[in-house]
């Protein structure tokens, strides 16, 4: 008989202060806009080529950027579950910044 149990997936921290609620925000803003952001900048900078190289190259890192956070915030067992960058930007806000 196997012995294979299934932990039960932790609820995303709810934030209370105010203070840690507007970090949060920032942080979600920052992942979801910085890639267009940046190919914006660059297309009012430079070229049409420029600009959608910057957004492919902006993508990759934002797409490093959030997996590390992710990585180093949400538990291991709950990794498989996807997380909105809403989600990943409350696990970090609760974990790291507002113990």
């Amino acid at each position: 008989m196997q012995n294979d149990y299934i932990e039960m997936r932790e609820d995303i921290p709810t934030l209370s202060s105010k203070r840690c609620k507007i970090i949060s925000f920032f942080i979600r803003i920052f992942l979801q806009f910085t890639t267009f952001i940046n190919a914006l900048v660059a297309l009012y900078l430079y070229d049409y080529f420029i600009a959608l190289l910057v957004l492919v190259l902006s993508f990759i890192i934002m797409g490093i950027v959030r997996s590390k956070i992710s990585n180093s915030v949400i538990p291991p067992n709950q990794r498989e579950y996807p997380y909105s960058d809403k989600d990943i930007a409350d696990w970090y806000t609760a974990k790291d910044i507002c113990l």
